[in-house]
């Protein structure tokens, strides 16, 4: 894949601040690519489903991701939270 036809979201959710996961960083090419590598060396899971991320890029950072995003984040927020317990060793 050309680094031009890379897309990259990060997504933050506070369950007792948000109604819903929020954007807070997205880019395409050389943008998306300084998002994955930070958050590789800020020990951020990252999660490949470019459609997902294709979709996200359509939300203004900071805005609350809409509706029909719901079920795909939900998914890519449990898969993150259940290496992070695994690393954490909560989980086995």
């Amino acid at each position: 894949m050309d680094k031009d036809e890379i897309f990259a979201a990060a997504v933050k959710y506070d369950e007792d601040k948000d109604n819903a996961p929020k954007v807070v960083a997205k880019g395409k090419g050389e943008v998306a690519l300084k998002i994955i590598k930070k958050a590789k060396e800020s020990n951020v899971p990252v999660v490949t489903d470019s459609v997902v991320a294709q979709l996200l890029g359509y939300v203004r950072l900071g805005e609350e991701i809409p509706e029909e995003l719901y079920e795909a984040v939900a998914k890519i927020l449990v898969f993150v939270m259940q290496i992070d317990s695994r690393n954490k060793g909560d989980v086995k």
